[in-house]
């Protein structure tokens, strides 16, 4: 009898790395100024807060899927006019919201999805946009989306986190790459990633890996073109 694969991310708890994630941003958040909020982030054409704005906004849809009422969701979308832009919608609404307000909304919203995606268990099926998926492995996309957005804006990672934060997202990352059929090959190393696609090679430093898969890496990067296209897959 042939034994069932070994789930690659196992030995990662998802809802713990959530809870982590956001606490960095929550924290970084509750001590930026007027000047700190209207930094640019990372994401083209977004501040700092508009960075807020997206996060607390996606609490709409993370609800949605929560409360099984994607059809809800869809109708409230259409109510508002927006088309396919769910993430500029996001932002724009916050704008016109005291910046205090939009912050206690994104921490009551966010600490709700927290709570009751850990008590559903890993196991338990989430309806989503695109179909019925594990809560435990929505939680990893979650847990992506939110260490990517607090690289975004700058919330700092202390020096004895660092290298296992960049492991646990490199896992992610390759996980992700297998799930969705990626011609990547990844094979990931104590201290490096190997990538194979489209006849190029090459050995990555893991956060470098991971900065390709969340579309983060410069554009004067020289790693090839068409692997950094491949290897996209969290953004």
């Amino acid at each position: 009898m042939t034994s069932p694969p070994k789930d690659p991310l196992a030995d990662l708890d998802p809802f713990d790395i959530f809870d982590t994630e956001a606490a960095r941003l929550d924290r970084y958040f509750s001590r930026l100024d007027d000047e700190g909020w209207a930094r640019p982030s990372r994401c083209a054409g977004w501040s700092v807060r508009d960075v807020l704005g997206h996060l607390a906004g996606e609490e709409l849809y993370n609800h949605a899927c929560l409360d099984g009422d994607i059809r809800g969701f869809a109708a409230t979308l259409e109510r508002e006019g927006v088309t396919g832009g769910f993430n500029d919608w996001c932002v724009r609404r916050s704008r016109g919201m005291p910046v205090e307000e939009v912050l206690q909304e994104w921490r009551r919203a966010n600490g709700e999805t927290r709570e009751r995606m850990r008590a559903l268990g890993r196991d338990a099926e989430l309806p989503t946009m695109a179909g019925p998926y594990p809560v435990g492995l929505q939680t990893f996309h979650y847990d992506s989306e939110y260490a990517t957005h607090a690289d975004d804006v700058g919330a700092p990672v202390a020096d004895d986190e660092a290298d296992g934060r960049a492991r646990w997202r490199a896992e992610v990352a390759s996980f992700v790459l297998g799930e969705q059929g990626s011609k990547a090959q990844v094979e990931l190393t104590a201290e490096r990633v190997w990538v194979h696609a489209a006849g190029v090679s090459a050995q990555l430093p893991v956060s470098v890996f991971v900065e390709a898969t969340v579309g983060r890496l410069p554009d004067d990067h020289p790693i090839d073109r068409g692997l950094r296209a491949v290897l996209r897959c969290l953004a």
